[in-house]
């Protein structure tokens, strides 16, 4: 179960997994504690739902303040639906200032910047190799999930950090559950063709509709990677009947705001390994 926190006004959540690791500083972030009204209420960090940017831009500051980061140190991307992933080098510039970061997924070994997921519904997911200390935040909507994006980013760490799958945890975040994410028969069959499919997809009560279960499935992808089942920790939350604590897209109709959801490698601390068999030149 994840812990609820707060620093100052901002409350968040935690993966006691995730605790585990002292170099690493992560929260999956509420919608509680912002300066935002009526339907942003009220730590929408998101500029793009329609909210006054006088007051996004002082959620930002009042997050960067709550955690004693700088607020440049934020790297947020546009996130498209897909299943493109952004890798960042740990030295020297990662993007120049006209580049597009049309990304879902984020992946570094870069210590001090903070990289971020926001969601209404979608589900954020951390991955963390607490050996190597590489980190990857994941954007998984249905399509992104269809399209295998949890399963994509462990590949690529594997292939370009040498990571192995029993070093890796993961943390699934708040997200729409099993219980209230109703989809279509399109949709439905998106995710036929993955393995075990039976266990997050369900018939619906009406006619042609289904019943996903979105962090199962991510789940579904980190074991069939190869990470143990123990090194997988999922909060349990379902944005659409919490709607006093997180954004919901389809919960509130399509208006409403974005929780943020950041994870960053700390300087110079060391990891309690589980034993087992620079800049932000865009806010969003």
């Amino acid at each position: 179960m994840f812990s609820l926190g707060k620093k100052k006004t901002i409350e968040y959540l935690q993966s006691p997994l995730l605790d585990n690791c002292d170099f690493l500083e992560h929260a999956f972030c509420t919608r509680r504690g912002g300066a935002s009204r009526d339907d942003y209420k009220s730590l929408n960090m998101s500029f793009r739902e329609g909210d006054e940017e006088f007051r996004v831009l002082q959620n930002w500051d009042y997050l960067a303040t709550a955690f004693a980061i700088p607020l440049e140190r934020f790297l947020v991307v546009n996130q498209v639906h897909g299943d493109a992933i952004f890798v960042i080098k740990p030295h020297g510039n990662y993007f120049s200032s006209s580049n597009e970061l049309n990304y879902d997924a984020i992946v570094t070994s870069r210590a001090d910047l903070v990289i971020c997921i926001k969601t209404a519904d979608c589900v954020p997911v951390f991955i963390v190799d607490q050996v190597k200390k590489v980190i990857a935040v994941v954007h998984a909507g249905w399509n992104g999930s269809a399209l295998g994006i949890s399963a994509k980013v462990i590949r690529l760490m594997q292939k370009q950090y040498d990571c192995l799958p029993q070093d890796i945890l993961a943390a699934i975040g708040p997200s729409i559950g099993k219980c209230c994410y109703e989809v279509d028969q399109a949709t439905a069959d998106a995710f036929r063709q993955q393995n075990n499919s039976d266990l997050f997809l369900q018939q619906g009560p009406k006619k042609d509709k289904w019943m996903l279960d979105l962090p199962e499935a991510n789940r579904r992808q980190l074991l069939e990677t190869g990470v143990p089942e123990i090194n997988i920790e999922v909060s349990g939350y379902c944005t659409a009947c919490n709607q006093d604590m997180f954004f919901s897209h389809r919960g509130s109709g399509g208006i409403t705001g974005r929780q943020v959801n950041f994870v960053m490698i700390k300087s110079d601390n060391p990891c309690r390994v589980l034993t087992l068999d620079d800049d932000l030149r865009k806010i969003h």
